[in-house]
């Protein structure tokens, strides 16, 4: 992370999830920002995607901290008990539709909402939150998963929204959505295809990190691979 100044904060939004928790374990171990932040449903403060004010109060207290430099949204939904990826359109559900869209990118964008005015106005500092590469457009050869892949689009647009705005105040910030290859995770296990490259979360933690040093103001807004590598919109 020898792109960022040193000192500062980094937060790690989502730090519960597996990749979340292995960003937040990487960072730290980076030893490169004087205070490392973790945000979940079981940290206090807790956050809650679907309470903005939880969301506010983690980032003003993660700022009341020093200046934040890195900030991960390592949060995302794909599946649980209560509803699984559309094989068909037959299956879309307005209410699991709305829910997906709530977690994948209302969620984020509340987030981006009350951290990026709260970013240095100079010097290196990045808003890192997860997309997917089923939420892009233009790759788009399969079909199925409306609701994930809807969420995840819609994603893409508000980060590349936001940087535009975020250029304006922060010329030196990214905000950037990243995909993290497939991780070996809850989320991931059920629909992991065979013979895919499947990367243990530290891994994607590394990989991620990486990408996020080597990315300069120039590449705020895009979508980019765990390899620093452009996604298609």
């Amino acid at each position: 992370m020898k792109s960022f100044p040193q000192a500062g904060v980094a937060v790690v939004f989502g730090a519960g999830g597996g990749i979340g928790g292995a960003l937040l374990e990487a960072i730290r171990a980076a030893r490169r920002f004087e205070t490392v932040v973790a945000f979940s449903r079981s940290t206090s403060p807790s956050i809650d995607l679907l309470d903005e004010a939880s969301l506010e109060r983690a980032a003003s207290s993660a700022a009341d901290l020093g200046e934040l430099r890195l900030v991960f949204d390592a949060t995302g939904f794909l599946h649980d008990d209560r509803q699984e990826p559309e094989k068909t359109w037959r299956q879309i559900d307005a209410v699991k539709l709305a829910r997906s869209f709530a977690l994948n990118a209302i969620g984020p964008a509340l987030i981006m909402k009350h951290v990026l005015p709260r970013l240095p106005r100079s010097g290196k500092a990045a808003f890192a939150t997860l997309s997917a590469r089923v939420g892009s457009i233009g790759d788009n050869r399969l079909g199925g998963w409306y609701s994930y892949r809807a969420s995840k689009a819609a994603l893409n647009q508000l980060v590349r929204t936001a940087a535009i705005e975020l250029a304006r105040r922060s010329p030196e910030a990214l905000c950037i959505a990243l995909h993290p290859g497939t991780v070996a995770t809850a989320l991931s296990a059920p629909f992991a295809p065979t013979g895919l490259e499947v990367h243990p979360p530290p891994a994607a933690a590394r990989h991620l990190l990486a990408a996020v040093d080597q990315l300069t103001a120039d590449a705020s807004g895009g979508f980019f691979d765990w390899r620093g590598q452009p996604v298609p919109w």
